[in-house]
């Protein structure tokens, strides 16, 4: 897969029209692979550096973009929440997340469960942190 390290459209990649991820070419975004995310240099509130493949044409493409949308499209088999991860890091506002804490969680189900339960679950997590003030708690 190929990667960029600025949005100067490198070696072939395309610009679609506004910062939507979308491939002109096929018309949607139903066939887009995210190749890259980067923080924009100055950041930007809200946005990142991202590049992209679409399977059915094979067109690449390399813009800013917003962080919801670029979520969308990774999250396209999930719930989207707002909350992007990408090669092992989190982003809510366009930069990766900070580890302020790092603990373990008890994990149990419901209590009529939990009776008949012999050992809670405990996980190793982290707690993440935006520079929005957004935290959030993560398995380690």
């Amino acid at each position: 897969m190929s990667t960029i390290s600025n949005a100067h459209l490198p070696g072939g990649a395309h610009r679609p029209s506004g910062d939507r991820l979308w491939c002109p070419e096929c018309g949607t975004d139903e066939y887009l692979i995210v190749e890259s995310i980067e923080a924009l240099h100055p950041p930007q509130e809200g946005l990142v550096d991202v590049s992209y493949t679409c399977v059915e044409c094979d067109f690449f493409y390399a813009h800013a973009a917003s962080v919801h949308d670029v979520a969308a499209i990774l999250n396209r088999h999930g719930q989207v929440m707002g909350v992007l991860q990408f090669g092992g890091e989190y982003f809510h506002c366009a930069t990766p997340m900070a580890s302020v804490s790092s603990g373990t969680s008890s994990i149990y189900g419901h209590e009529l469960a939990r009776r008949h339960t012999i050992h809670d679950v405990h996980l190793p997590t982290r707690v993440l942190r935006c520079g929005c003030g957004f935290r959030m708690e993560v398995p380690d």
